[in-house]
């Protein structure tokens, strides 16, 4: 392992060095999650594929997004996470390179439903829990939501440039080549930069003093059977089923809805695409500020008051958005402001509440299955709007359900932590 330069641990702790690789890598990964939402109908004429066809593939990928991020925390402990941020950026690239040569729907759900949906998981919010739970102990929260806002930050940077490929070419391939780049670009800024843990450095975590630890950071065992165990241990607690439940509707209301559909819904009212790619960028800017401001709020405020506004503000502009869809301009851009700044502004206090109840052993773990239920709702709203556009010839119904479902998470949070606490046992972060 390359020895860290001495300049850089006078000026800095290196866990700031170790954060800024990981911002680089989710925001390289966003770009890959930000593809299908503007693809899908252009690949979807080229075909003569229906939305509901398209949406299965993406409703995969989203599945099985979410579904490996349990198993992607355990490989984190068992591999370190520099080799698991690596794979995961190959994965990426080879999905979405190979599907520029894809001609068959099976095709398809191989390379952009189980490769770049398996890819994406590996480096995902997950990732970024991981690390700030490993590397800090001090600023955990603000951290936790410049991280989370890599992803709105991929949104603002790649939303548009997609977009725009995809117009000036008249070619749905352009955006996987440019997410292909993107990836293959960050293998190397890993290998360089990124460390497993502050003892590979010989330092301890950001806000902490005292001799370096000298335990390994890396556990042995199967990480499958220990992510399977610590599942097990944490479903028979009530506070795991409520914060997977909001989770759930997070997903759903987010990436599912929004992040897939909204581009269409536009289009459908007369918006053009790039016009609507724009607003979602729009709503990455605003949401970079959100989320920052919330991992903020988070070290310092009662996290389960703080998701009951984000949900119920969020519930508001869903039941607005039909309206603002077909009314003037200032109607979608009051949407993109509030949508915007609570768009994944839950994630930090969900972090938070995760870290109280299970212990900060098997927090990262933890974390990866209500991850993985906030995907699984985003599979399921993914397939069901493309599927209720189908039927009905409009998003109105996704977006009044999804608006409902945003209100019921806000009530459900606030027992969170009430309950009986998992008692930690020795694990790795």
């Amino acid at each position: 392992m390359s020895s860290v330069p001495a300049r850089a641990e006078k000026k800095l702790h290196y866990a700031w060095i170790a954060a800024g690789v990981t911002f680089f890598t989710l925001l390289a990964a966003a770009g890959a999650r930000a593809t299908p939402g503007v693809i899908l109908l252009p690949l979807g004429n080229e075909f003569q594929w229906s939305r509901a066809t398209v949406s299965t593939i993406i409703a995969i990928n989203i599945f099985l997004y979410g579904l490996i991020g349990p198993f992607a925390a355990a490989l984190y402990q068992r591999f370190g996470l520099r080799r698991t941020m690596m794979a995961a950026m190959a994965l990426l690239a080879g999905g979405y390179g190979l599907s520029t040569v894809a001609t068959q729907y099976w095709q398809f759900v191989i390379l952009w439903g189980v490769v770049v949906g398996i890819g994406s998981g590996m480096a995902a919010t997950v990732l970024g829990a991981a690390v700030a739970n490993r590397w800090f102990t001090e600023k955990r929260g603000l951290v936790m939501g410049l991280l989370t806002a890599s992803t709105a930050t991929g949104q603002l940077i790649f939303l548009p440039a997609l977009a725009k490929a995809v117009e000036v070419n008249g070619n749905w391939r352009a955006a996987p080549w440019i997410v292909t780049g993107a990836t293959l670009l960050a293998i190397p800024v890993i290998w360089w930069l990124m460390r497993d843990s502050p003892r590979d450095v010989g330092l301890r975590p950001y806000g902490e003093t005292g001799p370096v630890e000298t335990a390994s950071s890396v556990a042995a065992g199967n990480p499958a059977k220990r992510a399977i165990a610590t599942l097990v241990e944490a479903s028979r607690t009530r506070d795991f089923w409520l914060l997977a439940g909001s989770f759930f509707v997070c997903g759903a209301s987010t990436n599912g809805l929004i992040g897939t559909h909204l581009i269409s819904a536009a289009f459908d009212c007369g918006i053009p695409e790039v016009k609507a790619a724009g607003l979602l960028a729009a709503m990455g800017a605003f949401d970079l500020v959100g989320t920052t401001a919330s991992g903020w709020l988070s070290d310092r405020y009662n996290s389960r008051y703080l998701l009951l506004m984000y949900y119920g503000l969020r519930g508001v502009s869903l039941l607005f958005l039909p309206m603002a869809l077909l009314g003037p301009t200032a109607g979608l851009g009051a949407f993109a402001l509030f949508y915007g700044l609570d768009w994944i502004a839950t994630v930090p206090p969900t972090v938070k509440l995760t870290g109280e109840v299970f212990g900060r052993e098997k927090a990262s773990i933890v974390f990866g299955w209500i991850a993985a239920a906030h995907q699984v709702g985003a599979a399921c709203a993914a397939y069901a709007a493309g599927a209720l556009r189908t039927v009905t010839g409009t998003y109105t119904l996704a977006f009044f359900s999804a608006g409902a479902l945003c209100v019921v998470a806000a009530l459900i949070v606030l027992p969170i932590g009430k309950g009986r606490k998992v008692v930690p046992q020795p694990a790795t972060a």
